[in-house]
């Protein structure tokens, strides 16, 4: 019996410990902005999208950068009001850190701990198929927990 529980345990913790199983219940939605978009058009968008951060596309529709809240905010305490005119390739982070549905939860954990960012685009085989914030990683993990801790649950009372 106990091998029954170990072995189903080890199963749903492996599926739901990657990047994958995040997007496959949040969906694979990027909401994102032209990177000749102005600033002001881009925290419009964050606003109504209700989101930490934006993808940046250049003309052909690859990865630009990214921009978050937190881009803007230190433009507008460097530069102030006239900042929010300029283009959202002025300020965008260009060099995009990227992660695969394979990746497990723990690590992109690490790689937004370290590199503190608080969104990654999602690439598989080089295609964009989503972007997850620490947001989704936190709910993630908490899901992993009630799981283990229903499992415990029905071996106890199976015992």
């Amino acid at each position: 019996m106990l091998l029954h529980h170990v072995a189903r345990l080890a199963s749903l913790m492996e599926n739901a410990m990657t990047v994958a199983s995040i997007l496959q219940e949040k969906g694979h939605d990027i909401i994102g902005i032209d990177e000749d978009a102005t600033l002001m058009e881009a925290v419009a968008m964050l606003a109504e999208k209700r989101v930490g951060a934006l993808l940046v596309r250049d003309s052909k529709g690859d990865i630009a950068g990214m921009l978050s809240e937190r881009d803007i905010v230190r433009g507008l305490s460097a530069e102030g009001a006239p900042l929010l005119e300029k283009t959202v390739a002025s300020l965008m982070t260009r060099a995009v850190v990227t992660i695969t549905p394979q990746d497990s939860v723990n690590h992109v954990m690490a790689v937004m701990t370290h590199r503190r960012f608080r969104h990654l685009p999602v690439l598989d085989g080089g295609r964009l198929v989503g972007m997850i914030s620490i947001g989704d990683v936190v709910k993630r993990r908490i899901a992993i927990a009630e799981m283990e801790a229903e499992e415990l649950k029905h071996y106890i009372q199976s015992g």
